[in-house]
């Protein structure tokens, strides 16, 4: 589907044949954005310049309205496994006054007498997030923000940080496996952020890590310089300011425990890098794309487990790329353990067959005359799509003994998350051709449960003995007091398990 430029005509353009043939169907209204059905493929919501909500059920060709006022981008299609309509829809939805409030709706019927109202009253403008297990608002009063989330559907509770954060901006990060990741901006923070995660219904936050760089896209939005490693679950990349230095760190359970990236020993003429840590490191840019079809500074995929493409430099810092054009891209195909320079220059990089060959184009002012695969023929020109077909490259179909086993690692420890886990990979130099079939990790085996599998509970910080011990703030009778005679109560024991941690 292609959506025309609505300054010329409100239309959708849609292809069954891979872009061969368009057929066109015309609109009431102008689209600015769409969000797909995570299992109906044909059911697509829209919303329109003029912030009504449209459903369709027939790939575009059809729309309905559903919503009069709606805040753009924050409406959501119902959740698999939780909300028992495949056609229910949770909506940021403005009422006659213009305050904002979290509906939900099935989209042939959503007036104001059949639709739901889970929280209770108003919510500030632009904060719904509905995200697999959770739902997140936000109520301003006073000056204050308090944060509410909602777990598998329960009514909301206030989230809780350390009694000392004193929150301006908060940012759900990622909420696969049963635990939240938040970004917290504190009153003194201006350019950075830092990093909490949540018990399994979102509510407990302890620290993850401190000073974590953001800045703001062209949009005027918060882009935070983290970024969660496809394929691999519990394994991120963080930019994070020490002193005034700026440097890339990864962690492999979840933010439990960071360490910086060992940079490559030789460059690409194979002189020495002479890089020690922690002096010397690999420092790497993590900027996503916005565009499906174009690639950002960092590129993994669940298809490919182990495989990270970044650009970035070696050294004591990370090199904005207004300060030097000095870098390269980089690779690792071990899961970050260790790094390769594959270029000296920036390209954006496309994963072709799940990782079985990667293309790299270069960033460059002058124009690229063999391939422009997605851009403006001139300066005055619209956009034109060009599709372009590798098969060529690959001589033949993957069979059994292309093959093998490659066991997941941090530094030599094979268990990490609490499980031992071995991929079948496609054997370095193969050419051939794996299509959609892909199993992906083969087997995982559970592992004793150590300290490192386990994080602080909330109320209590890590000391440097690596025990955790109740914060100055925590008042461990707090839930003593709600105890009555012959009742029982919870207490922590300062510990929990990560989030999806299987040892």
């Amino acid at each position: 589907m292609l959506v025309s430029d609505p300054e010329i005509e409100s239309s959708v353009l849609i292809s069954l044949d891979e872009g061969a043939t368009y057929q066109k169907y015309r609109q009431s209204f102008q689209i600015q954005s769409m969000l797909f059905h995570p299992q109906e493929e044909d059911w697509i919501l829209a919303c329109s310049q003029d912030q009504k909500l449209y459903s369709s059920n027939d790939f575009g060709r059809r729309w309905q309205l559903v919503h009069e006022r709606i805040t753009p981008n924050r409406f959501y299609w119902s959740v698999m496994g939780l909300d028992k309509d495949l056609d229910l829809v949770h909506i940021e939805a403005r009422n006659t006054d213009g305050y904002a409030q979290y509906i939900t709706c099935r989209i042939q019927n959503c007036s104001d007498t059949t639709s739901s109202r889970p929280f209770p009253g108003h919510i500030d403008h632009n904060s719904l997030v509905v995200q697999d297990d959770y739902v997140f608002a936000q109520v301003t009063t006073g000056g204050r923000v308090t944060y509410y989330v909602s777990y598998r559907r329960e009514s909301f509770a206030q989230m809780k940080l350390p009694k000392y954060s004193l929150p301006k901006d908060m940012h759900i990060i990622s909420t696969d496996d049963s635990q939240v990741f938040a970004a917290v901006q504190e009153w003194n923070q201006n350019d950075t952020y830092n990093l909490y995660v949540s018990d399994a219904r979102g509510a407990y936050f302890t620290i993850a890590l401190e000073d974590v760089k953001s800045n703001r896209g062209p949009e005027g939005n918060v882009m935070i310089d983290l970024y969660e490693v496809a394929g691999i679950k519990g394994m991120f990349l963080a930019n994070k300011k020490v002193q005034k230095q700026v440097k890339t760190f990864i962690t492999y359970n979840k933010g439990r425990d960071w360490r910086l990236l060992e940079a490559p020993t030789t460059d690409l003429r194979g002189n020495d890098n002479h890089c020690l840590l922690p002096y010397c490191s690999l420092n790497l840019h993590l900027n996503v794309a916005q565009n499906p079809y174009t690639s950002g500074n960092i590129g993994s995929k669940d298809s490919a487990p182990g495989i990270i493409v970044a650009s970035g430099n070696i050294g004591s810092e990370l090199i904005t790329d207004e300060e030097s054009h000095s870098g390269g891209m980089f690779i690792s195909s071990d899961g970050g353990n260790t790094w390769r320079q594959v270029f000296e220059e920036e390209h954006s990089v496309l994963f072709l067959d799940q990782g079985g060959a990667l293309v790299a184009i270069k960033h460059t002012p002058q124009p690229i005359r063999h391939l422009c695969v997605f851009g403006h023929v001139s300066h005055r020109s619209e956009w034109q799509l060009v599709k372009v077909d590798y098969r060529s490259i690959f001589s033949r179909r993957c069979n059994e003994n292309d093959f093998h086993a490659w066991e997941f690692h941090n530094q030599g420890e094979p268990c990490i998350m609490g499980e031992m886990r071995i991929y079948q990979r496609r054997s370095p130099a193969t050419q051939c051709i794996l299509g959609k079939k892909y199993s992906g990790a083969v087997t995982s085996v559970p592992c004793t449960c150590t300290d490192s599998d386990f994080e602080c509970d909330y109320g209590y910080d890590r000391h440097s003995d690596g025990r955790c011990l109740p914060a100055f703030w925590y008042n461990q009778s707090f839930m003593a007091k709600k105890c009555s005679m012959g009742q029982s109560y919870l207490n922590s024991t300062g510990y929990r398990k990560v989030g999806s941690n299987n040892c």
